[in-house]
């Protein structure tokens, strides 16, 4: 996502940039110019999450790249916000002008379930070796005993933080170790006044989860939900007394907290934000060399991942899935998610191709995030995810106000959507 995932993914999987709309267009023709309509090929129509600039500056990074091999190579791009896609990718695939591509993160594939068609026997049939992909990631895309998309990114949540900051208040600079007792030593002591130390969003799966899920944790198992899991209760919870009791972040807007919490970063207004590497280089563009990524702050202070990501699947109605397995072969060759791993950051799903990725980054960067994807675990969720996100996101703020624990809200949470 991104979850992811992702994703992817997507770059900003859901926000951001000041300046910027929430809702792009609802549809747009990328790569050859034009408009999408009822007269485009279902089978080079992609639909995807849309929030943004960044985003559709992602999706055509995959289309230039594809091109780069067969010039002629085009893909339309239609869909909402991340925040809709959701929600209408199950109207808008029902249609009977229905895209033949769509997007999914491995997170919710469970979810999705209906809406995406095996793949298996159409790699087998054109050859294509399914083990160069992540090997989490092509778990997270497996729903029944089959891959249902192929992802294009494996991305563990990092912490992006202000070096700048850390160095003019005279902090050790946080990297592959980090625990969470120095996490909230340095909050603090970048905190004064109506400056933050840190940033917090009300997504579920930002920081409390991947504390929790660093310590141990896991919201679901064996295809179940476990979120009164003690290790993901433990996480929320610190999340929440970031803002309540150290008073080193402030309460996140009740909607669509994520685009506040990334321009805070962005403008230097607070020194740290835990986000996904698909933001990379919105970061970079806005810090320049100032920007830094260390792990996920944990008990041990090691590093372990919660990976996202994102990935290309066929409609389970589509006409012509050969046709719309060809343009997903297009955008999903080691070259192209090497190239976009370099120009957008997005960590690549294909090893052979990490190095790209690095490629022009601060050593220090690359091991934190390499660290966390060497050692991390998919987010693989249950077909009721959207739900628990949304439930989550509709309590989060009285977590944040001190008025119920996070035991209490997941407990909530769990009875209701996990039975």
């Amino acid at each position: 996502m991104n979850a992811s995932t992702k994703h992817l993914p997507a770059l900003s999987r859901r926000s951001l940039i000041a300046g910027i709309g929430a809702a792009a267009p609802l549809a747009l023709l990328a790569g050859c110019g034009g408009s999408s309509g009822s007269g485009s090929d279902p089978s080079t129509t992609l639909y995807t999450w849309i929030s943004n600039e960044n985003d559709r500056a992602q999706w055509q990074a995959f289309i230039d790249a594809a091109k780069e091999a067969d010039p002629e190579f085009e893909l339309t791009l239609e869909g909402p916000s991340f925040e809709d896609y959701w929600t209408k990718v199950k109207t808008r695939m029902s249609s009977g002008d229905a895209p033949a591509l769509l997007t999914t993160q491995a997170a919710r594939a469970q979810e999705l379930d209906a809406l995406l068609a095996p793949l298996d026997e159409l790699a087998e049939g054109a050859g294509i070796d399914l083990s160069q992909y992540n090997e989490a990631m092509i778990g997270g895309m497996t729903v029944g005993g089959t891959v249902r998309a192929i992802p294009y990114d494996a991305e563990p949540m990092v912490l992006f933080y202000n070096k700048a900051l850390f160095t003019d208040g005279g902090l050790e600079l946080p990297g592959t170790s980090y625990t969470m007792d120095q996490f909230l030593d340095n909050a603090k002591s970048l905190t004064s006044g109506d400056s933050y130390g840190l940033a917090i969003s009300a997504d579920l799966v930002h920081l409390g989860m991947s504390i929790g899920f660093a310590n141990g944790g896991t919201p679901v198992t064996d295809g179940a939900l476990s979120l009164t899991d003690p290790k993901i209760v433990e996480g929320l919870q610190f999340g929440f007394d970031l803002v309540t009791e150290h008073e080193v972040a402030k309460a996140p807007a009740a909607v669509d907290s994520e685009p506040a919490a990334q321009q805070e970063l962005m403008n230097g207004n607070v020194a740290m934000y835990l986000d996904g590497p698909w933001m990379y280089q919105a970061y970079a563009d806005a810090l320049g060399e100032d920007l830094g990524v260390a792990i996920v702050p944990s008990e041990s202070g090691e590093a372990k991942g919660l990976i996202q990501g994102s990935g290309f699947g066929i409609a389970s109605n589509a006409k012509d899935p050969e046709a719309a397995f060809a343009s997903i072969m297009a955008i999903t060759t080691p070259e192209v998610i090497g190239a976009v791993a370099y120009s957008r950051g997005t960590f690549p799903s294909i090893v052979s191709q990490e190095e790209k990725w690095a490629e022009g980054k601060p050593e220090d960067n690359v091991a934190a995030v390499t660290a966390l994807a060497q050692n991390g675990t998919p987010l693989i969720t249950t077909p009721t995810w959207n739900e628990v996100g949304s439930q989550f996101a509709q309590f989060a703020t009285e977590g944040f106000q001190g008025s119920r624990s996070a035991e209490e809200i997941l407990g909530e949470i769990q009875a209701a959507v996990g039975g």
